[in-house]
């Protein structure tokens, strides 16, 4: 995989026209655009329909989370608009995502239509062990947690997950290397910090073993974006050659 294929740049806007704009700036150095829920309930499917028009792909960051059949239903509709990737809660539970993997399997040889990779959305990267234990009341700890979310994910039929760059080895070691790992909480060591606590640099998250980085604020709260990104990219490519 290229360097720039493993990129997906945060459309973290809520304007049609700005959103257009930032594709149209990066369109050069960027493959995948992701489309979150900010975005994607202010404008609706034209966007996504905007990214297909100019060649690129499409990661749904909506983060599905709610009884197996509304899940399943809802997965049908993001094949239909073609999305290149989309996400669920793991924490919706194992029915939710054996139906939803089975249903986009159906579906797609059905209506000949290409399969969206399927992620599990394993624990966010705003929350850190004491707001896991203290606010949701989970006694375990974050790597015990994410590592059993991330089987119980490939138990069902998902293609990866989306965890913090923390639990790459972790779910690396337990899930095997066919099994894809999308990590937001990417940050420069230039880059100041903001509400993700479990955070790492992009030549550091590759090591450990990521197939994408999610990538925002890293990149579009800089004076120069574009020389960000492409100073990412570069750290990117030094450190798979190594």
């Amino acid at each position: 995989m290229e360097t720039k294929e493993r990129i997906i740049l945060a459309l973290d806007v809520a304007d049609y026209e700005e959103a257009v704009e930032i594709i149209e700036k990066f369109r050069e150095h960027i493959d995948i655009f992701k489309v979150g829920s900010e975005l994607f309930t202010s404008v609706g499917p034209r966007i996504i329909e905007k990214i297909h028009a100019k060649g690129k792909k499409v990661f749904l960051d909506l983060k599905y989370h709610d009884i197996p059949n509304t899940v399943s239903r809802t997965a049908i509709a993001a094949a239909e608009l073609g999305v290149f990737m989309f996400n669920v809660h793991t924490l919706g539970g194992f029915e939710m995502m054996r139906k939803t993997a089975q249903t986009l399997v159906d579906v797609s040889l059905k209506r000949n239509i290409k399969r969206p990779v399927l992620l599990g959305v394993t624990i966010l990267t705003s929350i850190d062990q004491v707001t896991l234990k203290d606010e949701l009341g989970i006694g375990q700890s974050m790597n015990t947690q994410v590592k059993h979310l991330s089987g119980l994910a490939l138990k069902a039929g998902l293609d990866g997950v989306v965890a913090s760059p923390h639990e790459i080895e972790i779910i690396r070691a337990h899930c095997g290397n066919g099994f894809l790992i999308v990590t937001p909480g990417i940050r420069p060591s230039w880059t100041q910090e903001d509400d993700q606590k479990r955070t790492m640099t992009p030549g550091e998250a590759l090591r450990k073993g990521a197939d994408y980085f999610v990538i925002g604020r890293a990149v579009m709260s800089q004076p120069n974006p574009i020389k960000s990104l492409e100073r990412i990219i570069k750290e990117l490519r030094v450190k798979s050659e190594k």
